[in-house]
């Protein structure tokens, strides 16, 4: 199963640069990703990115403004290949804190 990466901006250099680090990284982690170019101001209003190239992973905004750094992103690709952990039985959704 593939992480689904949003980058965010209008095709500036450093929106670019940070779509080609990330499949980089990826590449090199052996991570598989699904890239997605977001290009529409709109779009890119609607995650209240205001500085781009942002960087969106799973529906969240893990970045905006300046090219991340290649740790940065291998931090994140670590991140979202781990899987997030089960609910406890019962439906508790505070990982097994509940009062």
């Amino acid at each position: 199963m593939s992480t689904n990466i949003k980058v965010l901006g209008t095709g500036c250099a450093n929106c670019k640069t940070t779509l080609k680090l990330i499949e980089d990284v990826a590449a090199e982690k052996g991570a598989a990703v699904q890239l997605e170019k977001v290009e529409d101001i709109q779009a890119i209003m609607g995650y209240g990115v205001m500085s781009t190239p942002g960087v969106v992973i799973a529906g969240k905004v893990v970045h905006a403004g300046g090219v991340p750094s290649r740790e940065k992103i291998a931090g994140w690709l670590a991140g979202s290949l781990s899987a997030p952990p089960a609910a406890p039985a019962g439906g508790c959704c505070s990982g097994g804190k509940c009062s």
